[in-house]
């Protein structure tokens, strides 16, 4: 008998088969004959499928990629960002080259 190497799926893959797995229409035994992967593969896959469902419809504003702003830091850049066009309003205005007017 010879030895497998081991074998990289894809994400889409791995999704393909937990689907159907969830959806139940066929055992075990038929979808890894039909995919080529052992049953404990499939089942390890539908359990994190399970798992994980709940973080496809999480909070629509926090991608799960991105890590939460800190307000502090960002409160301090407004600050600064106002001080700087203050200055260089007034800098300007005084040298005639801004009108008072808006």
């Amino acid at each position: 008998m010879t030895k497998r190497t081991r074998r990289t799926h894809s994400a889409a893959f791995k999704a393909k088969v937990a689907l159907a797995a969830v959806k139940g229409d066929r055992t075990l035994a038929e979808l890894a004959q039909q995919f080529d992967v052992h049953p404990n593969q499939i089942t390890e896959w539908k359990r994190q499928l399970q798992e994980k469902a709940a973080d496809v419809f999480g909070s629509a504003g926090q991608s799960n990629n991105e890590p939460p702003a800190d307000l502090k830091v960002l409160h301090a850049k407004i600050g600064q960002l106002t001080l700087e066009n203050d200055f260089l309003e007034s800098a300007l205005t005084k040298a005639g080259l801004l009108s008072a007017k808006r």
